[in-house]
């Protein structure tokens, strides 16, 4: 999918790497670039970063794929700065933006789509600060900045309403590039998705498979019918929708069985189509936009 600003293209599929342990993120990041992933997204919270970076060069060591057929991006946090970066004197909006991102790039040697994350609580193992004079549309402009200054192609915003995102983009010197959020069959953000296409916006669900929660679209007895008939998963379908209706999409497949099941989509019919977005279910499984804790939150807590 075309990025604005001139910055190239987001591979349509993408591999999340939210994964805890550090042999699974090394694991699953090298069987999915070996499967055929090519967009990796990342973030320093996720704490394994290094583990991505080494599973890439790895990966591209032996498979002899190039470096500039891999698309990753990193996530800064709105607010956030590290004690390492207040001691070094990269502090306040643009300083803690750079001190994050420089991180980032150090660890896994990508290229940068800045992301947004909405602050948590400080842990004291990360030695985690906040800053709160700094606003979303301060982080934003840091992060233009950054593209001014060539150390990332291109910035966008995560976990964010649409409501939100409104003021920043009409307020923004260069327009976000891709919008992060959950979506999928029980929460489709059609207003959000309609607001990205016609402002050229790449609109970039996670959770397409709902997180893999139970109930959840995966055993969605509609989306199990269509399944059946056109000879794929359940997965696969719900995939296949997400793509069909102008989304790119994050999944995480920890076996190298299920990154090719995850890429292995094709066009549903259109009747298929339409019967999923007729699905009347509404629910979101990660409340990350309203308690403004970053990463998965599990059901219940």
């Amino acid at each position: 999918m075309p990025l604005n600003h001139r910055a190239g293209h987001m591979p349509v599929l993408g591999f999340g790497t939210l994964i805890p342990d550090a042999a699974a993120t090394i694991s699953a990041t090298r069987d999915a670039l070996a499967a055929g992933f090519r967009h990796f997204d990342c973030a320093e919270r996720y704490r394994n970063e290094r583990e991505v970076g080494e599973a890439l060069r790895a990966g591209l060591a032996a498979g002899g794929i190039a470096r500039e057929d891999i698309f990753s991006y990193h996530k800064v946090v709105e607010h956030e700065s590290s004690a390492r970066a207040r001691r070094t004197g990269l502090w306040g909006e643009s300083g803690q933006t750079r001190g994050q991102l420089s991180g980032s790039l150090s660890r896994s040697h990508s290229i940068c789509v800045s992301t947004r994350r909405r602050p948590g609580s400080a842990r004291s193992k990360r030695h985690v600060l906040y800053d709160r004079g700094v606003t979303l549309l301060d982080t934003w402009r840091a992060m233009e900045s950054l593209v001014d200054r060539g150390r990332c192609r291109a910035i966008g915003l995560s976990d964010i309403s649409l409501n939100e995102l409104l003021p920043i983009y009409e307020s923004a010197r260069i327009k976000p590039a891709a919008v992060q959020v959950e979506a999928h069959t029980y929460l489709p953000e059609t207003e959000l998705l309609e607001f990205c296409k016609k402002n050229d916006v790449v609109f970039l669900a996670f959770a397409p498979l709902g997180h893999g929660i139970k109930p959840g679209p995966l055993e969605d007895p509609n989306i199990s019918a269509i399944a059946a008939r056109v000879g794929k998963t359940s997965a696969q379908v719900l995939l296949a929708w997400a793509v069909q209706r102008g989304t790119a999409l994050l999944t995480t497949p920890r076996t190298a069985a299920r990154a090719r099941e995850n890429l292995n989509i094709s066009a549903l019919p259109e009747d298929a189509f339409n019967e999923i977005n007729q699905i009347q279910t509404r629910q979101r499984f990660n409340e990350v936009v309203k308690t403004g804790s970053p990463g998965f939150i599990p059901q219940g807590r």
